[in-house]
């Protein structure tokens, strides 16, 4: 009797490990071909070579240091100084260069900061800073800028 418990007992083992492993071999295929077919990154071209603006990236250059000044106020736990610096990313005047597509993505930012001046606390504050993030990033890609 425990030689059969034995052996049941080990070949159901070995047959849900074997069953488990077929699986992990089929995922890791899936990821392998998913990655392989993924898009390339867009390069820029001649419609979005105006971010080479001199005045248009010293503008986008004051965004990513107010940004940052935000978050560092924000790490500080002082949501008044966040708040001073997102009504400035919600305030200023845009650069004459900045194109019409790219403008949803430059009101969704200005939105985002109104968002920030408005929060009652750090953590709804923290999360539209980081909405921020994302749509600055956003606008990287649609111009094929890279900021690493």
């Amino acid at each position: 009797m425990k030689f059969r418990m034995i052996l049941v007992v080990g070949c159901v083992l070995s047959a849900t490990g074997c069953a488990e492993k077929e699986k992990a071999v089929v995922t890791a295929e899936s990821v392998d071909k998913a990655t392989m077919t993924a898009p390339e990154p867009a390069a820029p071209t001649a419609g979005n070579e105006i971010w080479q603006s001199a005045s248009l990236r010293s503008h986008m250059h004051d965004h990513a240091e107010k940004l940052d000044e935000l978050n560092f106020a924000l790490a500080d736990g002082d949501l008044e100084a966040a708040k001073t610096h997102a009504k400035w990313l919600a305030e200023h005047d845009s650069d004459a260069n900045v194109q019409s597509d790219w403008l949803p993505i430059l009101y969704r930012m200005r939105t985002e900061a109104e968002a920030v001046q408005a929060a009652p606390d750090l953590a709804i504050a923290r999360g539209a800073a980081e909405r921020i993030t994302a749509q600055c990033q956003e606008c990287h890609v649609a111009v094929g800028v890279s900021t690493e």
